[in-house]
């Protein structure tokens, strides 16, 4: 059976699908509608997205999207391993400006779904990993957001295990959580709706 697990932030989730292995290999259900939506992800995805990151040490992030076009994420790795990191921007939440974070390797199958509401990254911790994630709304340019990577107030522990990041052009400009005017307000957790 596939374990939900929810991390410090309880919106965000730790999922661990159930892998059938044998001499061949091993089979699994990464996405489940019903099951998802039994466990308190009733998320209508409507996109799947993939990257590439060539060398370790690449970070992606810290992204959202505003609404109308905001974004909850579920977060799986096809091949290599990731930290990936969720930090809470929406407005009145009392995890505002906390992150939490989870391990996501290919070997393990693990996936982490993150909310609206939440700035997303992840560092890869190994060569050429690709990771894949489902989205609940259309990538809209005019929409993107995004807080740099290194905040100090937010001391994200990148647990990448490299001293120089490689990083977009775009995200080495984003500004800080304290020059950020979130678009997202606290509607209280997924057990409280």
């Amino acid at each position: 059976m596939t374990a939900f697990t929810p991390l410090a932030i309880p919106d965000v989730v730790l999922v661990q699908p159930r892998r059938f292995g044998d001499a061949r290999g091993y089979f699994c259900e990464t996405y489940v509608k019903p099951r998802y939506a039994a466990n308190g992800i009733g998320t209508d995805f409507v996109q799947d997205n993939e990257s590439l990151s060539a060398e370790t040490g690449t970070v992606r992030g810290l992204h959202m999207q505003a609404p109308p076009f905001a974004q909850a994420k579920l977060v799986r790795v096809l091949s290599g391993a990731i930290y990936d990191v969720a930090v809470d921007v929406r407005k009145g939440s009392p995890s505002y400006g906390r992150w939490v974070g989870a391990r996501l390797a290919a070997e393990g199958g693990e996936q982490l779904y993150i909310p609206q509401g939440f700035a997303h990254g992840f560092c890869t911790l190994a060569p050429d990993t690709r990771v894949a994630y489902k989205v609940d709304a259309v990538y809209d340019r005019a929409s993107e957001r995004g807080i740099i990577w290194n905040d100090p107030e937010l001391a994200i522990d990148w647990t990448c295990g490299v001293g120089e990041k490689i990083l977009s052009d775009k995200d080495r400009i984003l500004p800080r959580l304290k020059d950020f005017d979130s678009p997202f307000a606290y509607q209280g957790t997924a057990s409280e709706r």
